[in-house]
């Protein structure tokens, strides 16, 4: 979960160095962000019961060139009883930023830009299980700090929008059909068979428009009240816009007394919930037994392993948990957890950047897989890529963005475009894996296509 056009993006990073604070009631964090939504770079970023979730804007530098996060950010106050995200930076990192971490990568653009980062020095935090609110603002010293947060807590007054019923959706199309999915699937089982590759992972999109009159945040509060994944998010950006409902982390980072540990949570291995208790638990022990999604997961846990490597000390990469099952509204999956140490001098930007894009939405070997992936697909922009938070204290939460969809404002409305896809193996089944793409997702369509 979130918590386990530039103003001036020169400004120094010392900015943000002072914090306070300003508790309150608790509030929905949706119906709160519902009040400025439609604002540019109004973000939320949402958590279930046990974790905290965030609203923000008004960021005070935003920057859509170079991927220098530490610039924005330098060592400053935290409060010890705080949440883990005390004001800092928000980021998105598009699928395609992986063309300029590394040059044997697909060198492919899409229409998003490859990382957009956006320096927010005020935020709301809400702990649901805990009943908290806190109102955080930082600054270059201890009055602009409070002022900060006093802007924050003013937040909370805006009147707040009523939820939008009936059909979000004006039209959506399958952009690939069964039968070409079912190709693709067995065109990689090929390549697999051949020795270029271990495991691909192959989406395809359904596209459409919004319904006249709703906008992106309709959809976002809609899925929220539905199915809630731990890496829920929304950030509205100029003429566009992302709404997820991601469960998955890709990868957090946190400080101990020994150093930055670095934690990635890969998921692998999917089957749809039952219509009742006893087949929604038939459907899950027999994921966890079935040794097709078992190898599947346990090859992207070798790769995250190697990626974190990278930049951790020798002997400290761990693998805490293998094949746990996770169950979600539609799905249950296979989760496990690989963490490592980070060098003395590496930094979670370090260890994102090693890592990306995540290796759950790639395939092994990674670039082999991405060239796979690129035969198949187009740019992919937001999807596969990461949306996260990096907080002046050297951590970091960043999330695997499926269950997402990409939206782009035109004369007509609101475009969408959300993608499905699944690692292929060498005894994946092609008519199987379309299947799975259309249970993935499932959630979207609902909350697209039906009432609340």
């Amino acid at each position: 979960m979130w918590s386990r056009a530039a103003n001036n993006p020169d400004r120094p990073a010392t900015a943000l160095a002072c914090v306070a604070t300003r508790a309150t009631a608790w509030a929905d964090p949706v119906e709160v962000a519902s009040a400025f939504a439609g604002e540019v770079h109004a973000c939320v970023l949402l958590s279930g019961d046990d974790g905290w979730s965030y609203v923000l804007r008004r960021p005070d530098a935003v920057v859509e060139t170079g991927r220098d996060l530490e610039a924005l950010l330098a060592a400053g106050e935290a409060l010890v009883d705080g949440p883990p995200f005390q004001g800092g930076v928000v980021g998105l990192a598009a699928y395609e930023l992986s063309a300029e971490l590394e040059a044997t990568a697909p060198q492919v653009r899409g229409d998003w830009p490859d990382l957009i980062l956006l320096r927010y020095p005020a935020l709301l935090a809400f702990h649901a299980g805990q009943r908290r609110a806190l109102a955080i603002g930082r600054g270059p010293d201890p009055r602009a700090a409070a002022a900060a947060a006093a802007v924050a807590l003013s937040w909370l007054d805006a009147p707040r929008a009523p939820a939008r019923t009936g059909v979000l959706a004006a039209d959506v199309t399958l952009g690939t059909t069964d039968d070409r999915h079912a190709e693709a699937v067995a065109e990689t089982v090929e390549r697999i068979a051949a020795g270029e590759i271990f495991q691909a992972n192959l989406a395809r999109p359904w596209r459409g428009r919004l319904a006249a009159g709703v906008k992106p945040f309709d959809l976002f509060r809609r899925l929220a009240g539905q199915s809630a994944a731990g890496y829920a998010a929304f950030l509205n950006l100029p003429g566009r816009a992302l709404v997820s409902n991601s469960p998955e982390r890709f990868l957090s980072v946190r400080r101990h007394a020994d150093g930055l540990w670095a934690e990635t949570h890969p998921i692998k291995g999917t089957r749809p919930r039952g219509a009742d208790p006893a087949s929604d638990a038939a459907l899950a022990a027999e994921l966890q037994a079935s040794e097709k999604d078992r190898a599947e997961n346990l090859m992207i846990v070798d790769l995250m392993r190697n990626d974190l490597a990278r930049v951790s000390v020798p002997g400290t990469v761990q693998v805490p948990a293998l094949w746990g099952l996770e169950s979600y509204a539609n799905v249950h999956h296979l989760v496990s957890r690989v963490r490592a140490r980070l060098h003395v001098g590496r930094t979670a930007w370090d260890a994102f950047l090693a890592a990306f894009p995540p290796g759950s939405v790639t395939g092994a070997p990674k670039l082999q897989a991405m060239q796979v992936i690129a035969r198949h697909e187009p740019p992919r922009g937001p999807y596969c890529g990461s949306l996260f938070w990096a907080g002046v204290d050297g951590a970091l939460e960043a999330s695997v963005l499926i269950r997402t969809i990409a939206l782009t404002e035109n004369a007509a409305g609101w475009a969408f475009e959300a993608r499905a896809g699944g690692g292929i193996v060498a005894d994946s089944d092609p008519r199987a894996e379309v299947a799975e793409t259309t249970t993935k997702i499932g959630a979207i369509l609902k909350a697209l296509t039906e009432g609340p």
